[in-house]
């Protein structure tokens, strides 16, 4: 009889789990469900579920569904500022859940872990851009986020360990930043996308100039959630890289200000656009390349199309529009 393949989703009901839920649920799922033959059944937690800061609560939720398979997507996540200002909660956090995850994997002998990481964990100071996945600990991250960026590192180091001692084909991605449907928009603990959004909105509503934090001359690369959530299926089935980096390519490399541009112009708001060069702008550039998975796209979904930025911060704002909370 064919196995069938249960798959664990922490961080289930997050930006990047709500995308990987949408896939499942479009026709996309045919794909997905048929890569390798297999019968798939995807079990998305979240911390309602179980308190994965918890070693018991994370055992609990291994012995209850009994996966086969482990995408982990749960942090305690953050934009500059709660980086910044919640330095010992991140860290603590972040270490409890990803060991317990990982320590939980091997004990109960999962047959593949796929962890999420996020490139601005990678170092604050590069002789020559772009970054590779080799280069991660090549220097310390960049002071605003380094509590977060050394938690994710263990994450790493804690994977690696044990694909070296066991074999444990425990794995990492690393994605830009992640913007969409269902993201966090809180003005004070979003990340830069959904907060710009949310503060233009607020500014339209009020007629108030749209104030944007920072120079706006910072570089980023975004990518679309459900991009990510399709990337992550993929090296679920098709990869046994210890680290991937999942981003768009360093041509859609976008400056803040831009950004910002794109997202007043979706409220037809472009002409009230202030920068406020109070607040700091946080690294200012993380280059990074995406050689890995462009490679395996070539060889697996060659019809893969990474969604353009204007298209996927379109949908993210209609999304807001259509739920927001103010």
């Amino acid at each position: 009889m064919e196995k069938r393949e249960k798959i664990i989703v922490t961080g289930g009901y997050g930006l990047v789990g709500h995308a990987i839920q949408e896939i499942m649920k479009s026709n996309d799922a045919i794909e997905a469900n048929n890569i390798n033959n297999k019968k798939k059944e995807f079990i998305f937690v979240s911390s309602k579920d179980f308190d994965l800061t918890s070693i018991e609560e994370t055992k609990k939720m291994f012995e209850t569904h009994q996966p086969t398979k482990v995408i982990h997507l749960a942090a305690n996540v953050g934009g500059l500022f709660k980086n910044m200002n919640q330095k010992v909660d991140m860290l603590e956090k972040n270490l409890m859940i990803n060991y317990n995850v990982v320590k939980s994997a091997h004990h109960y002998k999962v047959e593949k872990l796929v962890a999420c990481l996020s490139t601005c964990i990678f170092p604050d100071k590069i002789d020559e851009y772009p970054i590779m996945e080799e280069m991660l600990h090549n220097g310390p991250p960049h002071f605003s986020n380094d509590a977060y960026a050394y938690s994710k590192r263990m994450l790493e180091i804690h994977c690696m360990a044990y694909r070296e001692n066991f074999g444990d084909n425990f794995i990492c991605v690393s994605p830009t930043n992640v913007y969409g449907p269902h993201d966090n928009f809180d003005l004070e603990n979003g990340h830069v996308l959904p907060v710009l959004i949310h503060r233009c909105y607020l500014a339209k509503q009020t007629n108030q100039d749209f104030i944007v934090r920072g120079t706006g001359k910072p570089l980023r690369q975004f990518i679309f959630s459900q991009d990510l959530a399709q990337l992550i299926l993929l090296v679920l089935d098709k990869s046994d890289e210890s680290n991937t980096i999942l981003s768009t390519s360093e041509k859609e490399e976008v400056t803040i200000k831009e950004v910002a541009t794109i997202i007043a112009k979706c409220f037809d708001y472009e002409d009230r656009i202030v920068f406020d060069t109070n607040y700091s702008d946080g690294q200012y550039k993380k280059t990074v390349s995406n050689e890995k998975i462009q490679e395996l796209i070539r060889r697996e979904k060659p019809d893969f199309q990474f969604k353009l930025i204007e298209e996927g911060i379109q949908k993210t704002v209609e999304w807001f529009s259509n739920n927001k909370k103010e």
